[in-house]
């Protein structure tokens, strides 16, 4: 791992740091996560949960995903950002969003998830794999 992963909210309560490389960075087109970014998708990097040290205190919301995944939906209490997801039934994976990445350039979407619920103004990368919900595991 050369650089770290680094990222916070808006206001600059809470920030992250992530010494490991992503498992995988995903778009989502689910109606949860275009409700959630306000537009037609949210993008995700997907890391093991032990790899990231959170300084500041995150709110938290949660939610069941239309394919059943309990999701712990975390934002600063203070802005507002929304920050990361984590997965109460699988403790071990943790996303960040993308667009709280101190470098956003650094990411490039691999998948897309839930291309059912997705938008014909949503232009996503046409070239990478996409899957009608979640992909298999």
């Amino acid at each position: 791992m050369s650089d770290a992963y680094t990222g916070g909210c808006a206001c600059g309560a809470i920030r992250y740091e992530i010494r490991a490389e992503p498992i995988v960075m995903v778009d989502c087109q689910c109606r949860q996560c275009q409700r959630q970014s306000g537009t037609g998708h949210s993008s995700y990097v997907t890391f093991q949960a032990a790899e990231i040290t959170l300084n500041g205190k995150a709110s938290h919301w949660l939610e069941t995903g239309e394919g059943g995944t309990k999701k712990s939906c975390g934002f600063c209490p203070t802005c507002g950002s929304p920050l990361y997801i984590a997965f109460p039934d699988h403790p071990d994976t943790f996303a960040v969003r993308a667009g709280s990445l101190d470098d956003p350039a650094r990411y490039r979407p691999q998948i897309v998830t839930w291309t059912l619920a997705a938008h014909a103004w949503d232009h996503v990368d046409p070239d990478i794999m996409k899957f009608d919900k979640l992909p298999p595991r």
